[in-house]
């Protein structure tokens, strides 16, 4: 009989815990439209402020994509850069906008800043590779097309990303190297300058005329169309070696025809030799044999 009076009141209250559940449900959906209409002003300015935001980020971004143009800032970037600036202005809009509902925005603008610290002390190399790549856009050492040299890789910019930059060789294999490498290491941009001089060495023998090998040198520097008749162009003999004498040639071309100008006077200089009976000689070994 005990038995049956408790459990007797507990069906009792759990039916009036779930009446009061129900009418707290009902009450609220009551409740839900004068809510609605309180909340209206906040909800239109949230709803203004991210109308706002889409087009000014959109307007930003188009005006930064005008001043990277007029800076001549790579174009490989350019897509990157406008995308990255109107990403984060609508995250701040948005942002804005979850305050203007009564939205408290402090701890999850806290918790963004940890995850950030967090990130950033986990990812350190890719943060430097992408520091790297800033300063690679906005220094500019060189840009696309251009022919460099790092170490032991040359060859032409094909691509400039944040992270890594990438070359095509001139036996055309294509190379990626890490921005972090390019800025802590010596490079060298052959086409920055709009001409480059061409250093070329011709030896001759000992025997041969001197004069008329300067001459040949001369006459084939201008007659190749891919150089460039400077003043500051020499022809002079830069050295004495066991076997021959080196005829030093130091002319200029413009830097997109060096390997032209490089292999065109290579050519004229053999073919003309050959017609002078200028001979370009082997390494030669004097033996003496002493009798005794």
């Amino acid at each position: 009989m005990k038995t049956l009076e408790i459990t007797t009141q507990s069906a009792e209250q759990f039916a009036e815990e779930a009446f009061e559940e129900v009418s707290a449900v009902t009450q609220w959906f009551e409740a839900l439209p004068t809510k609605i209409l309180d909340s209206l002003p906040k909800i239109v300015g949230a709803v203004v402020v991210i109308v706002i935001g889409y087009f000014v980020s959109k307007f930003a971004g188009k005006l930064v994509l005008k001043i990277m143009k007029k800076n001549n800032v790579d174009e490989s970037v350019h897509h990157f850069l406008e995308k990255m600036l109107v990403v984060s202005m609508r995250i701040v809009f948005v942002v804005f906008a979850l305050s203007v509902l009564g939205v408290d925005v402090n701890s999850f603008v806290a918790a963004l800043g940890a995850a950030g610290i967090t990130a950033g002390l986990g990812l350190q190399s890719l943060i430097s590779q992408f520091a790297s790549g800033i300063e690679i856009m906005f220094n500019k050492p060189f840009k696309s097309g251009d022919f460099i040299e790092l170490e032991s890789v040359s060859g032409t910019v094909e691509q400039i990303h944040f992270m890594n930059t990438t070359l095509l060789t001139p036996d055309n294999r294509r190379v990626i190297v890490p921005n972090s490498h390019i800025t802590t290491n010596n490079l060298i941009n052959y086409t920055a300058q709009n001409k480059r001089r061409l250093d070329l060495k011709f030896s001759i023998g000992y025997g041969d005329d001197m004069a008329l090998a300067k001459q040949i040198i001369t006459k084939a520097n201008e007659d190749c169309p891919y150089t460039i008749k400077d003043d500051n162009t020499r022809i002079a003999v830069g050295g004495h070696g066991e076997s021959s004498i080196t005829v030093d040639a130091l002319l200029w071309c413009e830097s997109p025809n060096y390997w032209n100008a490089y292999y065109d006077i290579h050519e004229r200089v053999k073919l003309e030799f050959d017609k002078a009976g200028i001979h370009i000689p082997y390494n030669q070994l004097d033996v003496h044999v002493i009798n005794n």
